[in-house]
């Protein structure tokens, strides 16, 4: 049985991608289409907070949870609801319009992880069947042009607060914490860590009490 991973993974999708402020994104739509005619039971998932909501939010900023499930196998999507400069947008002045937006980019990045245009966010220029090996492009750093959405923005200096103030409350330990993440410091985490270890340390906190 062949790997459903290469077979999406080897697809060149360069032709639907698009670049703004910098970064590449692939249309959400044509990425799903993709991988509904190869896989026709693939289903997605948008998680709920427990009001409800098609968002999740510490009251400071909000953040989507997605899933995508190929074959059977389901991978999730944590991704902050940004403004068009990729910073996090406050949790009062969200939208109804931000919150979609970020879940279809979620959603975008769900599918990237079973393999659709994977490359492009480990900033490669092609697929591995094109050219034998993946291509890496040349010196790329995460704040240039053409690297992936992937690459987001540093959290604030509030948001490091809001998070230093959850691991305290919790008990956790920040150097396990950053270690975890590959950070040398809480300060320097993305918004996509930030957001992902807000979930883990409540879901954890949760669990414990």
């Amino acid at each position: 049985m062949s790997n459903y991973f290469t077979t999406l993974n080897n697809i060149n999708v360069n032709d639907k991608t698009e670049k703004k402020n910098g970064l590449t994104y692939l249309s959400w739509a044509w990425a799903w289409g993709e991988v509904k005619k190869l896989y026709p039971d693939t289903v997605y998932t948008i998680y709920e907070n427990d009001l409800g909501w098609n968002y999740h939010t510490d009251n400071k900023t909000a953040w989507v949870k997605t899933g995508v499930t190929v074959n059977g196998i389901e991978h999730i999507e944590y991704l902050p609801v940004m403004d068009y400069r990729n910073k996090s947008i406050p949790a009062d002045t969200v939208t109804s319009f931000d919150v979609n937006k970020a879940i279809q980019r979620s959603l975008t990045k769900a599918l990237a992880r079973h393999g659709l245009g994977l490359y492009i966010y480990a900033g490669e220029d092609l697929p591995e069947d094109d050219k034998g090996e993946p291509t890496k492009r040349a010196d790329k750093k995460a704040d240039e042009p053409g690297f992936a959405e992937m690459a987001e923005s540093q959290i604030t200096k509030s948001q490091a607060n809001v998070l230093k103030t959850l691991i305290n409350q919790f008990g956790a330990d920040e150097k396990k914490l950053c270690d975890y993440y590959k950070v040398a410091s809480v300060e320097v985490m993305t918004n996509e860590q930030y957001s992902t270890a807000l979930v883990e340390l409540k879901k954890k906190y949760s669990k414990d009490k």
